[in-house]
């Protein structure tokens, strides 16, 4: 599941909401570059380093996401962690662009905005805080954790119910761990990234 719609959020300054604009247009146009068939290989490469990462093998719950276009695939890597016996949740977005979530158990249904969602029951938006491991979409993420979304908003909001100490991990095709990115004091970092070549830990 993308970011959702674009926004900025009412206290960016023009300068930085520039920077995030234009670091954002460009990290879109690479993506739309890549072809499908490289976006699966990746999928396939990410899939593996995850299910690999001792903090994914411990887990029971693990909070992902329905990947679109030119994401990095999450296809393979949702059934995978629920062969291997853990329990999968799925964002599901609210008209506020807040996120509810699901379990997934296989199917997925359409949702608005083009995106796919869990047709299983809503746990509430804190449903995330139960997850050992969140698994975050992202366009980049800086040496220091900060991860630059789509400026939506949806998982900034989201990632503030996670507890202290949880992995937390945003799926990046390779290129796209950067020295840094535009930040506000408020950004909360990540614990790791994932690119089809390496698991990156902050």
């Amino acid at each position: 599941m993308s970011e959702y719609a674009a926004g900025t959020g009412p206290d960016q300054s023009p300068a930085l909401r520039a920077a995030k604009t234009s670091l954002r247009d460009q990290l879109l146009a690479a993506r739309r570059q890549l072809p499908l068939s490289a976006v699966a290989t990746g999928a396939r490469a990410t899939a593996e380093l995850l299910l690999a990462a001792p903090e994914v093998r411990r887990a029971a719950t693990v909070a992902a996401y329905v990947s679109l276009g030119s994401e990095p695939g999450t296809a393979v890597l949702l059934d995978a962690l629920r062969a291997s016996g853990k329990r999968v949740i799925l964002p599901v977005l609210l008209a506020d662009n807040d996120l509810d979530w699901a379990a997934y158990d296989g199917e997925l249904g359409p949702a608005p905005r083009g995106l796919l969602e869990p047709t299983g029951e809503r746990l509430g938006v804190d449903a995330i805080a139960t997850a050992d491991v969140v698994l975050v979409p992202g366009l980049a993420v800086g040496a220091d954790g900060i991860r630059m979304g789509r400026g939506g908003g949806s998982y900034d909001r989201a990632l503030g119910r996670v507890p202290v100490g949880t992995f937390m991990c945003v799926l990046l095709h390779d290129g796209e761990l950067l020295a840094s990115v535009p930040s506000e004091p408020h950004d909360r970092p990540v614990t790791a990234a994932v690119t089809p070549s390496a698991l990156t830990r902050f």
